[in-house]
């Protein structure tokens, strides 16, 4: 495993990467976005495998950086190590895609702990993609042709629950259970108004995605060519 450090104390650098050196864990320092990327950049074949960033750096800020990454199709891991502590923090760095969030000041067999988290995570939970739709199920984000689509949690929750099914066609009941914890018929168009809020968001970057099947469910498929 090979770790990218991004953070504009240089002490701190040095603690995290004598730290992971110790257990065998290879790492490459950067102190502001522009010297990260330009670590990103310098090769394919030895790109590394998470990064763990700053929130407050010089020029572009750790949020600002992530974005940047995502917008050039990184999908690498990220974990922010900061001391900025706002819940409002928390939240967008989480919803702007990273994997993590840790608090300075840190042990370092927390952050050892956390690093190992969100690798098995990202190695155990799926990214489905169903024609030119991806969703990355570990960090709740979906995009269609390249284009990121912001979901509710509920519109989330329903559209993984579909992909789950593989083709299948999943009935209202089914999805009252998992999306809404429901186990019996509120008899409300609930499950039929969160499906019409989640095609639109979908359709606006391609064909129609999401079949109803009369009388049993809805089912998420790739277009048909001509559809």
């Amino acid at each position: 495993m090979k770790i990218l450090i991004v953070d504009d104390d240089p002490k701190l650098r040095g603690f995290v990467a004598k730290g992971l050196e110790t257990h065998g864990i290879e790492s490459v320092s950067a102190s502001d976005g522009a010297e990260a990327m330009a670590v990103l950049e310098r090769s394919l074949s030895d790109r590394p495998d998470l990064v763990l960033l700053d929130v407050m750096m010089p020029g572009k800020n750790g949020m600002e950086f992530l974005e940047e990454l995502r917008r050039r199709g990184y999908d690498l891991p990220v974990i922010f190590v900061s001391a900025r502590r706002g819940v409002e923090d928390r939240v967008k760095g989480l919803r702007i895609g990273a994997d993590d969030y840790l608090l300075k000041p840190f042990e370092f067999d927390e952050l050892l702990a956390r690093i190992e988290a969100v690798i098995r995570r990202r190695q155990s939970v799926p990214v489905f993609e169903i024609g030119d739709l991806r969703i990355d199920v570990a960090r709740r984000i979906v995009e269609r042709a390249g284009q990121r689509i912001e979901l509710s949690p509920k519109e989330f929750d329903l559209l993984r629950t579909l992909a789950e099914a593989r083709g299948r066609v999943v009935t209202r009941t089914e999805l009252l259970k998992v999306v809404w914890g429901i186990t019996f018929d509120p008899e409300t168009n609930v499950v039929d108004a969160l499906v019409a809020r989640l095609r639109r968001r979908l359709d606006r970057a391609g064909a129609s995605l999401i079949d109803t099947v009369i009388g049993q469910g809805y089912r998420l498929t790739a277009p048909r060519e001509g559809k």
